[in-house]
């Protein structure tokens, strides 16, 4: 199958790779010049217009978005919507807000084009092991797009699926998000209290690669961990800085909103923005408090 992807990052990149490997006809588009390289090099075709791209396409069109989310998703549809004709579709396999990816295809389907929103999960590895997808949107384009879909997924069968009408992909891609902060933080607290009972003398690495087999928290994030530990226990080199995408945001405030408690979500997020505050104004006022009315001592620089 014939397939268009704008964006050739890290992913987008080795989406195509993949889908190349699986026998489909890919185009690319992108700014880079290295990019658009290793594209060509691996059998695709390069294109740095919009323009160009559509061109490339017979009719249905198929063009893959894997652009950072918000405003440049906005912008590129905005140029593609002209140069497209009844039954395209765009795919957004970025992690945009669900709020907008309904109004998206909301927008579109004023054209007769169609807008598919696919939660893409996988990260780096995903070229060799596939990626999960979580698919949103009208029946007919997503089945049309089979192949693709069965190409770029772990199996066949597995990994994939139509989860509901526009915006469904993206919104349980967001929910898989904010479970994956949970874990992330799950771990990282547990190691952390290991790694601190220094006269135990343990060995993270060992305790690692002891919990990859039969254990209950045996995962994904768990080998990939064990791995990070194997190099080095002691992280030294690692800034304790941790960012986000969005995702545990909008997970958090849709909690919220529906009224569904979901504290170990909010508090692994929370920690996340703590990770970031380099003066901890917060905690200087506690000290000043705890000194005040009951005479504790204060550090100072």
């Amino acid at each position: 199958m014939e397939l268009a992807i704008v964006g050739l990052g890290k992913m987008g990149g080795n989406m195509a790779a993949r889908l190349l490997k699986g026998g489909h006809a890919i185009i690319g588009n992108d700014r880079s010049p290295d990019n658009l390289t290793r594209l060509t090099s691996a059998g695709g075709k390069g294109t740095t217009t919009l323009a160009a791209t559509v061109a490339a396409l017979k009719a249905p069109r198929h063009i893959w978005l894997m652009i950072p989310a918000g405003q440049p998703v906005d912008d590129t549809i905005a140029e593609l919507r002209p140069l497209l004709a009844k039954n395209d579709c765009i795919i957004d396999g970025g992690n945009s807000n669900y709020k907008d990816s309904q109004r998206r295809a909301k927008q579109l389907s004023a054209d007769g084009l169609y807008f598919v929103d696919c939660g893409t999960s996988g990260g780096v590895w995903g070229l060799a092991n596939g990626y999960s997808m979580m698919i949103g949107g009208e029946k007919e384009p997503i089945e049309r797009m089979r192949p693709i879909f069965e190409t770029l997924a772990p199996g066949k069968d597995q990994g994939w699926g139509r989860v509901g009408p526009s915006g469904a992909g993206h919104f349980v891609k967001m929910v898989h998000n904010g479970i994956e902060y949970g874990m992330m933080q799950a771990f990282a607290e547990g190691f952390a209290i290991m790694h601190k009972k220094e006269e135990l003398q343990l060995d993270l690495a060992q305790v690692a690669q002891i919990w990859q087999i039969g254990s209950v928290v045996r995962s994904w994030l768990l080998d990939l961990t064990a791995e990070a530990l194997k190099r080095d226990q002691t992280l030294a080199d690692i800034a304790p800085v941790v960012s986000d995408s969005g995702e545990g945001r909008w997970t958090v405030a849709e909690a919220i909103d529906l009224d569904v408690a979901a504290p170990v979500i909010t508090l692994s997020l929370l920690a996340r923005l703590r990770s970031r505050d380099a003066e901890s104004y917060s905690d200087r006022m506690l000290a000043v408090m705890r000194n005040a009315f009951g005479g504790h001592n204060v550090q100072k620089h």
